[in-house]
C-alpha cells in the first residue's frame, strides 16, 4: 500500500556552489551508468519517479534533504550528466528553461533519430503533465520547473515543482509511464509537499463524476453554461451558516477563459483528457466547471488534497554532516571502476558494486 504524509519543501535563496554541482554532475552520472547497466533504463526511470528513491539518490548527491532545490538541482546534475548519451535524455529545467522542452525534445530527436510519432508523444505527455498539475489540482502552487526523462524505448518519468507565494513553500509532482493508466484519474506516482486546507483535485478517483458533467457542461452549449456559472458567482446561503458554523467556501475564478470554453464545445471532446488538452483550458475554467457541477447540479468534486511525502537525510547544510569532497571524488572513481570492469567482463563484474551494497545498513 502506499505511504502518505507530508514534508516541507522551503525555497533557498542562492545556487549550488560550482564544485559541488559538478561533483554531483560526475556522481549522478557514475550512479546512471550502473544502474541502467545492471537494471536497465525502464527500471532507473522508474525509480527516478519514485519519491523515496529520488530523495536518497539527490542526497547521496549531497544536495538539501528539505530544500525545494533538491528537485531542481539534481534535476540539472541528471541533464548535465545525460549529455551526449543515446539511450537516455533530458529535456526541460527551471523557469524559462522549462518553456523550452519543446524544442528540446525536437533537437533530441533529431541527434538520436527518433521517430517523428514518438516526439510528437513526448511533446504531448510534457503539455499534459504540465497542464493536469497546474490546472486539474489546484493548492495554491504555480509550476515553475518541468523535466522530462526518457529513453529510446519509450519509457518515460516526468519530475515537476510548484511554488506557493503564501508560504514559500514547494511542491514536487511526479509521474511514471510503466505507473500511469489515466492522464486525468491518479496519475503520480508520488506528490510531494505541505498540506493544505483546501485543494481541488480533479485527478481524484471520487471526482469521476464531476469529471463526466464538466464534459457533459462544456458540450450542452456556452450560452447555458454562462448562466449557470453566473448563478454560482452570486453566492449562497447555507444551513451551516445559519447555524452559526463556518460553511466551506467555493470561490469561483474572477474570470472564466470563454474564448477557450468556445472552442471546447465546438471540438466536443469525448472526454476529461480532451477537454483539458484543449489550449487556453486553465485553472480558470476547470474551477468554473468543477464548482458549476457541485453547486447547480450537485456533483462534487474532491476537495482534498493530494499530496504525499518522501523522507531523506543529509544536504550542503551540514544535516546531519557538511559533505566531504574526499569522499564523493572516491565514490565516483569507485562507481566507475565497477562500470569500467562490467563492461570489460560483463556482469559478473558487477560483484564490485556488491561491495558497495555491503557497506551501507541492510535496512537503508
Amino acid at each position: 500500500m502506499a505511504r502518505t504524509g507530508i514534508t516541507d519543501l522551503p525555497l533557498h535563496n542562492g545556487t549550488a556552489p560550482r564544485w559541488l554541482f559538478n561533483q554531483m554532475v560526475k556522481l549522478a552520472g557514475a550512479i546512471t551508468d550502473v544502474m541502467v547497466l545492471e537494471r536497465g533504463s525502464e527500471e532507473y526511470l522508474r525509480r527516478l519517479a519514485d519519491p523515496f528513491w529520488f530523495q536518497a539518490f539527490s542526497c547521496v548527491l549531497g544536495f538539501d534533504w528539505h530544500s525545494s532545490g533538491t528537485t531542481t538541482v539534481t534535476c540539472g546534475a541528471l541533464k548535465k550528466a545525460f549529455e551526449g548519451r543515446k539511450d537516455l535524455a533530458v529535456v526541460g529545467g527551471k523557469g524559462k528553461v522549462s518553456l523550452r522542452t519543446p524544442e528540446e525534445i525536437a533537437e533530441v530527436a533529431e541527434l538520436n533519430d527518433i521517430s517523428e510519432e514518438f516526439e510528437r508523444q513526448l511533446v504531448y505527455i510534457s503539455r499534459m503533465c504540465a497542464k493536469v498539475d497546474n490546472a486539474a489540482i489546484q493548492s495554491g502552487h504555480r509550476l515553475y520547473h518541468h523535466a522530462l526523462l526518457f529513453d529510446r524505448e519509450g519509457h518515460w518519468t516526468v519530475v515537476q515543482q510548484g511554488m506557493s507565494d503564501a508560504t514559500g513553500y514547494a511542491r514536487r509532482y511526479q509521474w511514471c509511464s510503466s505507473e500511469l493508466r489515466h492522464f486525468v484519474e491518479e496519475p503520480h506516482t508520488a506528490i510531494l509537499g505541505s498540506r493544505v486546507e483546501e485543494a481541488l483535485d480533479m485527478t481524484a478517483s471520487s471526482s469521476e463524476g464531476s469529471r463526466k458533467l464538466a464534459v457533459d457542461l462544456v458540450n450542452d452549449g456556452i450560452d447555458h453554461l454562462r448562466n449557470d456559472i453566473v448563478v454560482v458567482e452570486k453566492g449562497q446561503t447555507t444551513l451551516d451558516e445559519w447555524c452559526g458554523l463556518r460553511p466551506k467556501k467555493l470561490h469561483m475564478p474572477r474570470t472564466v477563459n470563454w474564448r477557450a470554453l468556445r472552442a471546447a464545445y465546438e471540438f466536443q471532446p469525448q472526454d476529461y483528457e480532451e477537454l483539458l488538452a484543449i489550449r487556453g483550458v486553465g485553472p480558470s475554467a476547470v474551477r468554473a466547471l468543477a464548482l458549476a457541477g457541485e453547486l447547480v447540479y450537485g456533483e462534487e468534486p474532491s476537495w482534498r488534497d493530494p499530496v504525499k511525502y518522501t523522507f531523506a537525510v543529509g544536504g550542503k547544510d551540514g544535516v546531519p554532516f557538511p559533505v566531504d569532497r574526499r569522499a564523493m571524488d572516491e565514490a565516483v572513481r569507485y562507481l566507475e571502476m565497477g562500470v569500467e570492469e562490467a563492461k570489460l567482463k560483463k556482469r559478473e563484474k558487477l560483484e564490485a558494486m556488491q561491495r558497495l551494497r555491503a557497506m551501507v545498513p541492510p535496512d537503508a
